[in-house]
């Protein structure tokens, strides 16, 4: 099989998965999904910011610390909401304790590229540092739905 030397995976697999990804993208439910994930993600983001605020602020706490405390506040809280709500008919069946960590390590994934990106913008385009994090986290976002819809509350 052919292999294409700057992606290094058969023609075929990326075809098969191009069209895998068109035909989920006209599954209506799909897009109902996203959007309750956004809405969970929402109240995650809110969560995140207040609790981060919270930190570097009042309490005076360094930002990278504060970033990792916020997440996991929101990140239990996110969890717990999709599970009940966006993946409810995905994670049926599914044992939560499985999904609770699957949820855990797609989100640590995402907050790594969070952490990566706040620190760019505070220490290199000195930026305040609770936009840099809500810039942050809004960035890591499509990363966290693809990773929770495709493996963490997969049937």
């Amino acid at each position: 099989m052919p292999e294409d030397a700057a992606v290094g995976e058969p023609r075929s697999a990326r075809a098969s998965t191009h069209r895998r990804i068109r035909a989920g993208m006209r599954v209506g439910d799909n897009w109902f999904q996203l959007v309750r994930f956004g809405v969970v993600g929402g109240t995650g983001f809110v969560v995140n910011l207040t609790v981060f605020w919270l930190l570097v602020h009042p309490a005076e706490m360094d930002y990278r610390l504060a970033a990792v405390g916020a997440y996991l506040v929101a990140v239990s809280n996110n969890f717990a909401i999709n599970r009940a709500w966006t993946f409810r008919h995905d994670a049926a069946g599914g044992h939560a304790g499985f999904q609770a960590a699957r949820f855990f390590v797609v989100s640590l994934g995402a907050q790594v590229i969070a952490l990566g990106i706040l620190e760019v913008m505070v220490v290199y385009a000195e930026a305040a540092k609770v936009v840099a994090q809500a810039v942050a986290v809004s960035a890591a976002t499509p990363l966290n739905f693809l990773g929770n819809k495709l493996w963490s509350f997969s049937r």
